[in-house]
């Protein structure tokens, strides 16, 4: 999904420069110039970054900061002309993620943007927001919650049932041997043991096959291993 940008910035010149370098880059971006307006916008849409810098009419930086930090936890860089450390301090201390001075240029601007955006991802858990599904055909296998389900009913799975259903899965049309299989899965030689990734497969099979005789989800290889069809 495109992220969204906002810059809080009134010399026009600069707040297009910016845009311009960043819509390049893939992401969405609004311009607001006075801090009043800018205050609104952040408060009131739904931002992934903001570009807010210190001097503008009507409320300073420093103040939007503040207003906004209040209600969201949106990472915001400071964009100022100013290389006093106090202003820096100050910022830092209302809740700033990080700081840019003008003049700048636009690859370490989009850069530092990517990067605050991974950071906050990660520190939220953003990209975890949506469960990892896998659907073929009938057949839903919730990797997060370790769930499967075929036409919609719930199917019960052995924790190595469930493992190898979605290693397979997670590898359509490739062909393993049951030596690479079981190494895989139970993480160790497969000397002696090969035979219980047989079984194991037979226990699938019954549980997500409409037909066992003519498997469409795991087919044999005879002679190799198993293959997730898609």
């Amino acid at each position: 999904m495109e992220k969204k940008i906002l810059i809080v910035e009134d010399e026009v010149s600069i707040a297009e420069l910016e845009k311009d370098y960043l819509e390049i880059s893939g992401f969405a971006v609004d311009i607001e110039g006075n801090g009043e307006e800018g205050l609104k916008a952040a408060l009131e849409k739904d931002y992934d970054l903001i570009l807010l810098d210190i001097m503008l009419p009507g409320m300073d930086g420093f103040e939007i900061l503040k207003r906004i930090r209040e209600k969201k936890n949106t990472p915001i860089l400071m964009v100022t002309a100013k290389k006093e450390d106090i202003d820096k301090i100050r910022g830092l201390g209302l809740g700033a993620d990080d700081y840019i001075t003008k003049p700048f240029s636009p690859s370490e601007l989009v850069a530092r943007v990517k990067a605050h955006l991974n950071r906050y991802e990660r520190l939220t858990g953003a990209e975890k927001e949506h469960n990892d599904i896998i659907e073929i055909r009938g057949l839903k296998i919730d990797k997060t919650a370790r769930r499967v389900w075929v036409d919609g009913t719930e199917k019960p799975f052995t924790t190595k049932e469930f493992d190898l259903l979605s290693f397979l899965a997670e590898h359509p049309n490739r062909v393993f041997s049951k030596e690479e299989l079981f190494r895989e899965i139970w993480d160790m030689d497969s000397i002696g043991d090969i035979a219980t990734v047989t079984v194991h497969i037979k226990k699938i099979r019954e549980k997500i096959e409409y037909n066992t005789a003519k498997p469409q989800y795991i087919e044999t290889i005879w002679g190799v291993g198993y293959r997730f069809k898609v």
